[in-house]
């Protein structure tokens, strides 16, 4: 889709379209640009980019808080669309999603007239626009869609590589990151033509298995399937929150990584999940961000187990000198909670482990019933108020919310 959130906003409003329409976390806090409308982006607004910097470049843009309770909303009812035409699709983000529609041509067409009977149908239904891929395998069908936006259709054969992908910037490959672009530059090689020509040894000496996806997708292979049930069970859940101030205080950051964790713990139960693996995200007062992550010794649903290890990552890897602007805690590492038993402490008697159970299962029915912020920590009665916080789409709570699980986000 072309500007997603911003383009769902001028299809609300008409009173929008035509403008430069800036969608955030917060208008007027310290976050970045989720999605920018085309008539944003003419000024040099981009995703990513802080909203002051936004409101500098494009000072009369209208700027709006995301509603991706809404923007979800409108991504599902996409997906019925595209399933009108092929079972095989495999929602990738909240605004794109691979078909597979081998075996689809005589009811439908060919690859290029279903993408064009899909152009129109959301047009038509939605008014809004959507650039497509047609290729041979989902690496190429994404660089397709790319090439021309917004509302373009670009078909990539086998036999385009050479011509089309080969002159790129090795940054231009989707997956190719800053810092493996970086990498590869350091070693000469700046093109995607050059990483194709490149001696597969050499790639996989420097980065080890990866070394070798990297000169396929430079050559345009991609065996990887379409799957229509990758999505049903997300990857991650987490939360992160943009700090009113840059802070180098740790007893502050321990209070809001109990509030995180207490929030993703609660978002684990709501989907009958329990995870292995957390994650601390920093974001430093210059942008720059780490992630560390920590495997428990079992599977969890709890705040406590999750905040212990988040506590651990931030004091383990937090440069004191260094101001953070965000932080951030996620669970992976994701099962059905049916399958597992939540995680208890090694010598936990079992009374106190069940115990801690009912306490958090009579928590959740208070919530569940009164809101999220019925009842709470008193330590922590000042740090969920201000916070800008961001989550998945299905759990929004303020209007400066972005999402953090596989959707735009950024702080």
């Amino acid at each position: 889709m072309d500007a997603f959130f911003a383009a769902v906003e001028q299809q609300a409003h008409p009173e929008l379209r035509g403008k430069p329409v800036i969608v955030c976390g917060d208008p007027d806090g310290r976050g970045v640009v989720s999605t920018a409308s085309y008539e944003a982006r003419s000024f040099g607004v981009r995703s990513a980019m802080p909203v002051a910097e936004a409101k500098r470049l494009c000072p009369h843009g209208v700027f709006l808080s995301s509603r991706l309770q809404d923007y979800a909303a409108v991504s599902r009812r996409l997906l019925e669309v595209y399933r009108r035409y092929t079972p095989v699709v495999e929602p990738f983000s909240i605004d794109e999603a691979f078909l597979d529609v081998r075996g689809c041509e005589r009811l439908h067409g060919d690859a290029r007239v279903i993408a064009r009977k899909i152009k129109q149908e959301v047009r038509q239904e939605f008014g809004l626009t959507c650039s497509v891929g047609v290729a041979p395998n989902k690496f190429l069908a994404k660089m397709a869609s790319d090439m021309r936006k917004p509302d373009g259709l670009t078909v990539i054969t086998a036999a385009d590589v050479p011509r089309v992908i080969w002159p790129l910037p090795v940054g231009r490959l989707y997956g190719v990151g800053e810092r493996t672009a970086a990498a590869l530059e350091s070693m000469g090689i700046t093109t995607a033509g050059a990483l194709a020509q490149s001696p597969v040894d050499v790639l996989v000496a420097r980065f080890g298995v990866m070394g070798r996806v990297l000169h396929d997708v430079a050559n345009g292979i991609d065996d990887s399937p379409v799957d229509p049930g990758i999505n049903e069970r997300p990857k991650s859940l987490g939360r992160e929150v943009t700090l009113v101030e840059d802070c180098a205080d740790e007893e502050a950051l321990v209070r809001h990584l109990l509030s995180l964790a207490d929030q993703v713990a609660r978002r684990l139960r709501k989907h009958e999940l329990v995870a292995r693996t957390v994650t601390l995200k920093l974001r430093y007062s210059d942008f720059t961000t780490i992630t560390r992550s920590r495997t428990l010794s079992g599977f969890t649903c709890y705040d406590q187990d999750i905040y212990m290890a988040a506590v651990e990552l931030l004091r383990d890897n937090w440069a004191r000198s260094r101001k953070v602007r965000l932080i951030g805690v996620s669970a992976s590492g994701l099962a059905a909670a049916s399958d597992y038993t939540c995680q208890l402490a090694l010598f936990e008697p079992p009374s106190r482990g069940e115990r801690r159970r009912s306490l958090v299962c009579a928590l959740d029915r208070v919530r569940d019933r009164f809101g999220e912020h019925a009842i709470t920590r008193a330590s922590l009665i000042d740090v969920t108020r201000p916070a800008r916080v961001r989550g998945n789409p299905t759990s929004r709570r303020r209007s400066g919310q972005v999402d953090a699980d596989g959707s735009k986000q950024g702080g």
